[in-house]
């Protein structure tokens, strides 16, 4: 598996290269968003750790750009601890962040989970079947996600949240079990994480996001995809 690491900051770079390889991963290494970028031009990158904050372009701006073209798992570093920041990192496109200073061994740990998920969209030996429920349509043999016919571009965790929620539609799932779901480990104040996703996925399947058709709050308890 290829990880591509940037940050401005070098030492740091090298400290999670060295964990990673450690892992048997091939790390490539970039120290702004606009070197990142580059990379992709030239191999193929299965994961990347990001940090927001660099220069000449930053990691907010550098993950709209992947995502433009790419559903790989993207791993947000941040040197503040505020709310905000994981948000919008988020929103932007991040499937997961990671606050400095952080456990090495806990980045290790949230990698391996994030590539877990990411080879198990492609795995042969992944299970089979068509959900359907009104015009939400996910083809899992095929991976595909579509809705009145019209294709649906999703990350790998917006999948698998789409996808356990559609296997259960009319099932009321709280933020933890979907969070254990999707993560697979105990649900640590997962609120933001959980809700941002379910925010991003209702914009790329409903017509009115605030009035869903599908994909459905129910209010101090959790989400649910309806039965239609």
């Amino acid at each position: 598996m290829n990880i591509l690491v940037c940050d401005d900051d070098k030492e740091i770079v090298d400290a999670i290269e060295i964990y990673l390889k450690n892992e048997d991963y091939c790390v490539y290494k970039a120290y702004n968003g606009a070197e990142a970028l580059l990379v992709f031009d030239n191999y193929e990158i299965h994961l990347v750790i990001i940090d927001i904050m660099m220069p000449v372009m930053d990691g907010i701006r550098a993950t709209m750009k992947i995502r433009e073209k790419y559903n790989i798992p993207v791993l947000m570093l941040s040197a503040k601890s505020e709310d905000t920041d994981k948000i919008i990192g988020l929103n932007m496109g991040a499937d997961d962040y990671v606050t400095k200073p952080f456990n090495p061994l806990e980045l290790v740990a949230r990698v391996k989970s994030l590539l877990r998920r990411y080879v198990s969209l492609g795995s042969f030996v992944a299970q089979s079947g068509v959900f359907k429920t009104g015009g939400l349509i996910i083809d899992d043999d095929a991976k595909e996600v579509k809705i009145d016919d019209k294709p649906v571009k999703l990350t790998p965790v917006e999948y698998k949240i789409l996808k356990f929620l559609c296997e259960n539609a009319g099932k009321v799932f709280s933020i933890d079990q979907i969070y254990e779901q999707v993560w697979n480990e105990p649900s640590f104040s997962p609120e933001n994480t959980v809700a941002v996703h379910i925010r991003r996925i209702r914009e790329k399947i409903e017509i009115n996001p605030k009035d869903p058709k599908y994909l459905k709050v129910v209010w101090g308890i959790g989400y649910k995809i309806e039965k239609i």
